[in-house]
């Protein structure tokens, strides 16, 4: 569970787990891209919630593909959920 906060605790990443947490796949250039941020930077946020066990990754040439990890515990999940969710209202109160 540490591991799990650990890694939501961070903008960038929970950024990334919002874009992926729709069940999609998307490609390291694309959360890039969406996230404003380097390679290496992203690449290293990535590695930080591969290791929390939030997403999985297959390589694809020579980028990488995301996704929610579909074996996560459900309770895990859930916390993920609750977090995502406080973000989006925090969101809608500042627009």
């Amino acid at each position: 569970m540490q591991d799990v906060l650990t890694a939501i605790c961070d903008p960038t990443r929970r950024a990334a787990l919002s874009i992926l947490w729709d069940g999609g796949e998307h490609c390291v250039c694309e959360l890039m891209a969406r996230l404003d941020a380097s390679q290496s930077r992203m690449s290293r946020h990535m590695k930080v919630l591969r290791e929390a066990g939030l997403v999985i990754d297959r390589r694809d040439a020579q980028w990488v593909r995301y996704r929610r990890n579909p074996d996560l515990a459900p309770e895990l999940a859930a916390v993920v959920d609750a977090v995502l969710a406080v973000g989006d209202k925090r969101e809608l109160e500042v627009a």
